[in-house]
């Protein structure tokens, strides 16, 4: 992206500080400083950072470096910079898979047609002759009195589901929130209730609009190897089958089967809906599986407080990417991550200096750079499960990930909006730069459960997640709206997602002074941030609220 905005002119826009809320003033972030963060961390020669890969370790040495250059010491246990994260590698091989209904068959392409995967330890899964049964959005959900299995017992068939949940095609029944994608709509739920549920595989059906990513993003998040955390009776938590499929197979599929893919998509909007089995129509599939134990690494600093050090204030981020794929069109096959999330990485370096060359705060500060988001959020999935600062004492968190590198906008959205009062203290400091805040500008991506705060927050630690969104400020404004949706569409998880010296960082200027603002007053304060009423999250925190003072 070519914006005619000069290298001088972006350092001077650099040269920006707001008040915060308590009137203090921000430190001065630099443009040049976050582009050279991020052309390093996404260069070739870190190979995607992919976990457990020899890029690996060059992320966790440039990062402890700048880290402490900042002034922050070794947040991991034992003094380390890391923190070890125990993962399970899966790698699916020689694939063939494909769906008979009666006479017909409907051959599947791994890639093309159907992307298998698996998170269950075996080294050959064999599915032949499955009975399908098509189970709507595949939810169970007591509270809201919804359950798209009813009395069918799909213990032992492959159960074929649509992808969110049933608001977003209908927004007006307001069954799980309207638009917002509820955890339910989320393909991690769908492959653990299905387990739950005793099947023998799930097949979600892709569609780009519900999903919110394209067929290429499928292929390249779940072709490549898979990982889990270690479960002590994995069998329990994992179906041997974990699939998508293109929607056109799918309507194929269920024409030959005597039934209407639209209609059924209408029809399982309703909690009177009942599992419709394809009749005559199975599935059959066999592929190898390698499957070895790596360990990966969060990498945490941490800044002691000076007179409550026992309370943390958490700024979060992930490092990892896709790693080396398939060659795209151009025949690259680095997955660089620059904007995803190479951006954030370097966001929490500058927000580290920051508060090393600052005053020191009364509470710890503490980064962490998660490892495995790409792989369904387990590094932070691991802290959370194994805090080295204790969640009870955790004050509250901002979780950064892909900020804005087309220039200055009017609004900061909150993804997850209405659920903490981190909220009202974000939008206090927004104002300050004349901007507004947007209420989680597309909640139906379900984006909330989608990065690294959720482990956190589903736990009962107050986090936030947003960025710039909004109009653009600054000319060429169609330029930069052009560049902006291109990312979505074309280089969001691919090789095209790489480093630009002609990025506008002036907008990521804007939110870093924001985070930092919030979390220094929050550092400054005997404030405890609050879930609100309603929130899913407030009885976890409500538990432990004997270990504040």
């Amino acid at each position: 992206m070519r914006l005619s905005v000069s290298v001088a002119a972006l350092v001077a826009g650099a040269l920006l500080s707001v008040a915060g809320a308590a009137g203090a003033q921000t430190p001065i972030f630099d443009t040049g400083r976050l582009s050279e963060h991020v052309r390093v961390l996404s260069d070739d020669s870190f190979e995607g950072r992919g976990i457990a890969t020899p890029a690996e370790q060059k992320v966790i040495d440039y990062l402890s470096a700048q880290y402490a250059a900042a002034g922050f010491q070794p947040g991991g246990p034992n003094g380390q910079w890391t923190q070890d994260v125990t993962l399970n590698r899966f790698t699916a091989s020689n694939i063939r898979a494909g769906f008979k209904v009666g006479d017909t068959a409907i051959p599947l392409t791994q890639g093309q047609q159907i992307v298998i995967s698996t998170r269950l330890p075996s080294q050959h899964t064999m599915l032949m002759d499955k009975p399908l049964v098509f189970v709507g959005y595949g939810i169970d959900a007591p509270e809201r009195q919804w359950n798209d299995f009813k009395d069918v017992d799909v213990r032992g068939k492959v159960i074929v589901v649509l992808v969110n949940d049933a608001d977003f095609e209908q927004p007006e029944l307001n069954t799980f929130g309207g638009r917002a994608m509820t955890y339910y709509g989320r393909w991690t739920y769908k492959y653990e209730e299905a387990a739950r549920k005793g099947a023998a595989g799930v097949i979600i059906v892709h569609e780009s609009a519900p999903a919110s990513y394209g067929w290429a993003t499928v292929t390249n998040s779940w072709s490549g190897p898979q990982f889990d955390i270690v479960r002590a009776n994995a069998a329990a938590e994992r179906v041997p089958m974990e699939a998508w499929l293109q929607r056109d197979v799918a309507v194929e599929l269920f024409r030959a089967a005597g039934q209407d893919f639209e209609a059924l998509k209408v029809a399982a909007r309703s909690r009177d809906f009942r599992p419709v089995e394809l009749t005559g129509a199975t599935f059959s599939g066999m592929f190898d599986v390698a499957s070895t134990q790596v360990t990966t690494h969060n990498v945490i600093a941490r800044l002691p407080g000076t007179t409550h050090p026992d309370e943390t204030v958490l700024f979060t981020a992930h490092w990892d990417h896709i790693g080396v794929g398939a060659p795209d069109a151009e025949g690259d096959t680095i997955f660089n991550g620059a904007v995803d999330n190479a951006t954030g990485t370097a966001g929490l370096l500058e927000l580290a200096r920051a508060f090393g060359a600052g005053p020191r705060p009364q509470r710890s500060i503490v980064m962490i750079s998660f490892t495995a988001e790409e792989s369904g959020l387990l590094g932070s999935e691991y802290y959370a499960s194994n805090p080295v600062y204790p969640l009870a004492t955790t004050v509250g968190g901002f979780n950064v990930d892909s900020m804005n590198v087309y220039g200055r906008v009017n609004r900061y959205g909150i993804t997850g909006y209405g659920q903490s009062d981190l909220d009202e203290r974000i939008a206090a400091v927004v104002e300050t730069q004349g901007r507004t805040i947007q209420p989680d500008a597309n909640p139906a991506s379900g984006g909330y459960f989608r990065s690294d705060h959720f482990p956190l927050a589903k736990r009962g630690v107050p986090m936030t997640y947003g960025g710039s969104t909004g109009d653009f400020r600054d000319e060429p404004i169609a330029e930069r709206q052009a560049s902006r949706s291109e990312y979505g569409r074309s280089r969001y998880h691919q090789a095209a997602d790489e480093w630009s010296p002609d990025w506008d960082l002036r907008g990521q200027v804007e939110d870093l002074q924001v985070l930092y603002s919030v979390g220094r007053d929050l550092a400054n304060s005997r404030v405890w941030p609050q879930w609100k009423d309603g929130s899913e999250f407030g009885p976890a925190r409500a538990a432990t609220a004997a270990q504040r003072r």
